[in-house]
């Protein structure tokens, strides 16, 4: 993806609000050299964000006629409203190595033995897994096939297909599961049966009658 920037020059909390209130949105770019202060137009920004490929791919940006690769990194949103407060990218070249972030992609769910047969329920316990690759390695996505699954089958990491020189990042977990097929409870399973106390029994071993309810009182004639 392609994006324009422009150099900022002001610098400030003063200055950044005056950037804001004009439909601007201060940025920073750093790494490969010296930090560069940048604004970009907000309309722009904010609807680029709500693209996946913006947030997990190496973006295209034209600073001052000069084409540099970048990669978002962080921004900051308005604590109610729907402005873009700030925005951090980061150069990247062919020999960055990058940690990031990337969602999964499913498909074939319901094409799997134990969706249209057993009527499991599927779980997608991740969404999204952290990678380390180089800048030029980095996928936009990582497609995850469910047509295979079966009942009380899951998935874990090992089971992922990763690009080639990709690796995800597990930070000490040793196989998590990204996506488990449960076989849905019966229903006499989850109702609870319910079952009545018995009455306690009188002396003799037999149960103690009842009690009857005391005869009204009928009224004297005056």
């Amino acid at each position: 993806m392609k994006f324009a920037a422009y150099e900022r020059t002001l610098q400030g909390t003063g200055a950044s609000r005056r950037l804001r209130i004009s439909g601007k949105v201060p940025g920073i770019v750093y790494g490969a050299g010296e930090p560069k202060s940048v604004e970009l137009d907000h309309n722009a920004l904010y609807f680029a964000l709500k693209k996946e490929a913006f947030h997990s791919s190496i973006l295209e940006m034209d600073l001052a006629g000069t084409v540099q690769k970048v990669l978002l990194r962080d921004f900051q949103m308005h604590p109610w409203k729907q402005q873009v407060l700030h925005v951090d990218f980061q150069r990247v070249d062919d020999t960055t190595r990058l940690h990031k972030k990337v969602p999964l992609h499913f498909s074939g769910e319901e094409n799997s033995v134990a969706v249209k047969t057993d009527k499991c329920l599927i779980a997608h316990v991740a969404t999204e897994v952290e990678i380390e690759c180089l800048a030029t390695q980095l996928p936009e996505f990582i497609a995850v096939d469910l047509s295979g699954l079966v009942k009380g089958q899951s998935l874990t990491v090992k089971d992922l297909q990763l690009p080639a020189g990709v690796k995800v990042v597990t930070h000490g977990r040793k196989d998590p599961v990204i996506v488990s097929a449960t076989a849905p409870r019966l229903e006499e399973e989850v109702v609870a049966e319910v079952v009545a106390a018995p009455a306690a029994p009188a002396k003799g071993g037999k149960a103690a009658p009842a009690k009857a309810a005391p005869a009204k009182e009928a009224p004297k004639k005056k």
